[in-house]
């Protein structure tokens, strides 16, 4: 029995690039049970200043802290859950070994929906490798965990400036050409600071962080983004602070309170070029067979078509939200089909990662390839609209295959703004069945 895992050990290991072969473990030597703390290390870099202050806002070293539980259902076997604010992710697809190159522990974690990984040797309740994003070149980051560790960011006692609780009306990249509106919404309870960004192209679904006198932090990690927010609280009580996402992007934004702060209407933001002319496409699912909306399936009925990625978590939000409006409202009219706009060049990989979704979410609805998730690229696939400015984007169509509302982004469930998107789409699914 032990030969047998020991073999099945070493070719999955091989066959997910661990580059070694791997000696299966007894149980209980397996990862440590109970709470974890882990930091990515998203490199050093320029330190961001407003022009109006003389003062660094954050140093070279920018490290992302998040928190994971490792459970036990059985004595041989563990899954991990991570932990964002009110979100918990469960993941179980873990391998955990002897590395004969190393003679060390070592795990690997993948998210199979997401296409990334994290590689890691594990010494004495200490994990450290690497997180790897498998559609990017040579995009690795630095990845180090410790047993036993239950906060997200050190509070050390020293009291708030300020309470943050509420909306913030803020501006990213400040001061170049590319700056766009968002709209913060914070909950703070003594130096525990939680919430998110709303953009008009999605949200940065649920930031876990703290306050500490005049300056703040906030981090989100989900197995498809590393977000980090730090900043500090001026002198006139706004908000100026950097964002960082992985290796690529580090931004400034500013904030200024404001109750009242919103965001242009999300069915404003994409029109159809012509919205009498019926949209047409053609592409393939998952099993290579090309699907059109001329379809027999498909005649004469009100559709819902979602444009997506597999790689974007706020699109797994909204084909969540799908799922579960499907579920709850069982009907032979309405039909949805998503076409996915993929990172890889490659075909054959784009239509694993579209069939691992479409099977780990257990989708009931079509699933096609559309082609590249180049804006500009995705954009030419799609001529009957404006152009597409995000992804989730969501096609409201008549029985005539008529585009009549596009709904830009989404609002998940970390915002405020998700519970007035239910009650929106709900009211115009309906007209559109009783037509």
């Amino acid at each position: 029995m032990i030969q047998k895992q020991y073999i099945f050990l070493i070719g999955i290991f091989i066959a997910l690039i661990l580059s070694s072969c791997v000696e299966a473990e007894h149980e209980f030597s397996k990862l440590a049970p109970g709470i974890w703390r882990a930091e990515l290390t998203l490199g050093g870099g320029k330190i961001l200043r407003d022009k109006d202050d003389e003062s660094p806002i954050l140093d070279n070293k920018i490290l992302l802290p998040f928190n994971f539980e490792v459970i036990y259902p059985s004595p041989d076997s563990f899954y991990i859950v991570l932990h964002n604010g009110e979100e918990r992710i469960d993941v179980s697809d873990i391998l955990y070994g002897r590395d004969m190159a190393t003679a060390k522990d070592t795990v690997l974690i993948r998210f199979p929906v997401f296409d990334t990984y994290i590689k890691a040797i594990y010494v004495e309740n200490v994990m450290e490798g690497e997180w790897v994003v498998n559609f990017r070149n040579n995009y690795s980051i630095p990845f180090v965990a410790y047993h036993g560790q239950g906060h997200r960011y050190q509070n050390d006692g020293t009291p708030p400036l300020m309470d943050l609780s509420g909306k913030w009306k803020a501006t990213f990249e400040v001061d170049t050409e590319d700056a766009f509106p968002a709209v913060g919404e914070f909950i703070q309870d003594g130096n525990k600071l939680l919430g998110t960004f709303l953009t008009e192209t999605g949200d940065y679904r649920y930031l876990e962080g703290i306050v500490r006198d005049n300056k703040f932090s906030m981090s989100c990690f989900d197995g498809a983004h590393a977000f980090l927010f730090d900043g500090k609280i001026m002198d006139d009580k706004s908000l100026l602070g950097t964002f960082s996402s992985g290796t690529h992007y580090k931004v400034l934004w500013k904030a200024t309170q404001d109750d009242n702060a919103t965001i242009a209407n999300p069915f404003t933001l994409t029109q159809a070029v012509n919205p009498t002319e019926p949209l047409a496409f053609s592409f393939p699912n998952t099993k290579g067979e090309m699907v059109s909306l001329l379809d027999e399936k498909y005649k004469d009925k009100p559709k819902l078509i979602k444009l997506m990625g597999t790689w974007c978590p706020n699109c797994k939000d909204e084909s969540m939200f799908l799922k579960q409006y499907l579920k709850s409202n069982p009907s032979d009219d309405l039909e949805v089909i998503a076409l996915s706009f993929e990172k890889y060049k490659d075909k054959t990989k784009s239509m694993n990662a579209i069939r691992k979704f479409k099977d780990k979410f257990d989708i009931p609805y079509e699933v096609l390839y559309a082609g590249s998730s180049d804006k500009a690229e995705a954009s030419k696939q799609m001529p009957q609209i404006s152009k597409i400015t995000s992804f989730p984007t969501l096609l409201f169509l008549d029985r005539q295959n008529r585009i009549r509302h596009i709904h830009t982004g989404f609002a998940g469930p970390a915002t405020s703004e998700f519970a007035a998107f239910e009650t929106e789409f709900e009211t115009i699914v309906n007209e559109l069945m009783a037509e």
